[in-house]
């Protein structure tokens, strides 16, 4: 049944918006109408895939008091939910437009996407290029494509990549087919989860090959993760996924080895009879909350910087209480906006919880990674060499993390700057990456090959369905009338402009470091990954996490974290407010 009060607070800033957007109302009015579009998104972008009869196999029923393997029962009512292999749900009606409607993805790439010059995000450092692709590794993964079926781009004339087609695999078909009417579906292979499956793997195997069986430990040789035995793999960690790998996820994925280990060290001096499960386990339980508290508290108002953002973000894990009054009431909760999401009851709204094929393509931020490199030290903030993206990555990560060392590497993507999320700055080494299995492609043209194989709507139909205003000339996509001439002359129709093409070239509100019309799946998907996860909800407990642990969790930021394992950053990060802004330069 709806809420009558909810349901008026939409109304109210429904009307509000046709007049003014959100993010140019006062503070107060702000809040309250990104509350609004929460509640609307609720109700009418969670779209469920499944179907009982064709989803994944039925597991036991119970109420583990950790975090599984695979991801199954966080709810315990519904098992399967959210476990690795199960559907990528939807925020917004798959299109049925066919993949090769409008300009080839490669000319989108070459005549859009291509870095010209660099163009910094100078509010953040690379560390936070770093954390978003370690946390997507977290939420989603479609594994490899298949080995079998490709689709084949014609490449125009003066393409230089050096062949008359471009072959890419498609996306590894859905092993239960498809949805009802035959729309596409897929499967995620990790678990949905906000669980650090990306340092822990996504099935028991993978998770206990990483560990020592001794003290709740992870395997950590001389300050390193081991190296994955592949041969193929040859020179990256053996950690939970290592796919698309390269020196800025090999620094976190180690950093959070070392976290959890010293947490499973805290545990077991307080409870010693505790054996080397029940340890590992506690310990991923805090780790992954540092995580999520992390990506909440600091990643988000850091690209996202303004007031509103950081209020609001606060409000999803603490609520708007300040802490001394939670402290005072003694934890009785008086709703998810005073005393926060963390802590409270689960709720899935209107469809059991997944990660979306929408929220995948706004997290498509390859735009942030620089191609060129400034190696610096950590002690006196000198020069030390200048390097690519492609030395860095790939096969040749050990070797760059063992030549440099990772005092050195966390200083200098802590002092550097990403790219900004827009067009015409792509990284040109991922516009001509070969893959560690040989395989050679144009991310920039995969980007947006993705989003049409995948149904995800065109950026106008996108924007509808968010109830956002559509743009009715090529004149409102940019804020650069030279780009919108380029857009011009490769699409013939306003409506056929691919999702990924206005997201990066829309005009952000100020202090976002991406657009609103991604914003909007953000807004609804932030939350949700907390609400939806009974161990930030209704286990979110001393009983589970320890009374010690939730202090940890409690007292830990990015900036503390660093030190506690790299105590020789302190002079750089003195003064830092946020660890993913810029450090402060010691030369």
């Amino acid at each position: 049944m709806a809420n009558p009060v909810t349901e008026a607070n939409k109304a109210v800033w429904k009307e509000v918006n046709k007049a003014v957007e959100w993010h140019k109302l006062p503070l107060p009015a702000a809040l309250a109408n990104l509350r609004a579009y929460r509640d609307d998104l609720r109700d009418n972008n969670l779209i469920d895939t499944r179907e009982p009869a064709a989803d994944p196999p039925v597991v036991p029923s119970g109420c583990p008091m950790h975090r599984t393997y695979d991801g199954s029962h966080t709810d315990p009512r519904d098992p399967a939910m959210g476990m690795a292999g199960s559907r990528f749900g939807r925020n917004v009606p798959a299109s049925e437009s066919p993949v090769h409607v409008g300009p080839s993805p490669r000319e989108v790439s070459r005549q859009l996407f291509t870095r010209d010059t660099f163009k910094p995000a100078t509010t953040l450092n690379v560390l936070a290029a770093a954390w978003i692709q370690f946390q997507n590794h977290d939420w989603f993964g479609h594994g490899e494509n298949s080995p079998t079926d490709f689709l084949d781009l014609e490449l125009a004339p003066g393409d230089d990549w050096g062949a008359e087609i471009m072959r890419v695999r498609k996306t590894h078909p859905d092993r239960y087919a498809s949805v009802g009417d035959g729309i596409p579906t897929w499967t995620n292979t990790v678990t949905h989860w906000w669980d650090l499956s990306q340092l822990y793997g996504s099935s028991e195997e993978r998770c206990r090959s990483l560990r020592t069986g001794s003290g709740g430990q992870l395997r950590l040789e001389g300050g390193f993760l081991p190296l994955e035995g592949d041969k193929q793999l040859h020179g990256i960690d053996l950690t939970g996924f290592n796919d698309n790998y390269w020196l800025g996820l090999s620094m976190l994925h180690t950093l959070f080895a070392k976290e959890h280990n010293a947490i499973a060290s805290m545990l077991a001096g307080y409870y010693p009879t505790w054996d080397d499960e029940r340890l590992f386990l506690t310990a991923r339980l805090i780790n992954s909350a540092i995580s999520a508290k992390i990506h909440t508290v600091e990643w988000t108002p850091g690209i996202l910087g303004t007031p509103v953002l950081d209020r609001a973000m606060h409000a999803n894990w603490y609520g708007a209480l300040p802490q001394w009054a939670n402290k005072v009431l003694g934890g009785r909760r008086l709703g998810d906006e005073l005393s926060g999401i963390v802590g409270g009851t689960f709720d899935h709204h209107q469809a059991p919880f997944s990660i979306t094929e929408e929220f995948v393509s706004v997290y498509r931020m390859h735009t942030l990674i620089p191609d060129d490199y400034e190696i610096r030290s950590a002690v006196s903030g000198a020069l030390v060499a200048r390097d690519e993206f492609d030395s860095l990555q790939g096969r040749g990560t050990r070797e760059a993390a063992e030549r440099y060392g990772f005092s050195n590497l966390l200083y200098s993507f802590g002092v550097a700057h990403p790219g900004a999320i827009t067009l015409h700055n792509h990284p040109r080494a991922l516009q001509n990456h070969t893959r560690v299995n040989g395989d050679r492609l144009d991310l920039g043209t995969i980007d947006v090959l993705r989003d049409r194989e995948r149904g995800v709507q065109r950026y106008n139909d996108f924007r509808e369905h968010l109830r956002m205003r559509r743009i009715e000339s090529f004149d409102q996509l940019t804020a650069n009338p030279e780009w919108n001439e380029q857009i011009r002359s490769l699409y013939s129709d306003i409506d056929e402009v691919d999702l990924q093409v206005g997201l990066l070239g829309e005009t952000a509100p100020n202090g976002f470091g991406f657009s609103d019309t991604a914003f909007r799946i953000f807004i609804l998907m932030a939350s949700r990954r907390l609400k939806s996860d009974r161990f930030f909800t209704n286990d979110y407990t001393p009983e589970v996490y320890t009374p010690q642990g939730l202090e940890w969790i409690r007292k830990t930021t990015m900036s503390s974290l660093l030190l506690r394992h790299h105590p020789e950053l302190a002079p750089a990060l003195e003064g830092v407010k946020n660890a993913f802004a810029p450090w402060r330069k010691l030369a």
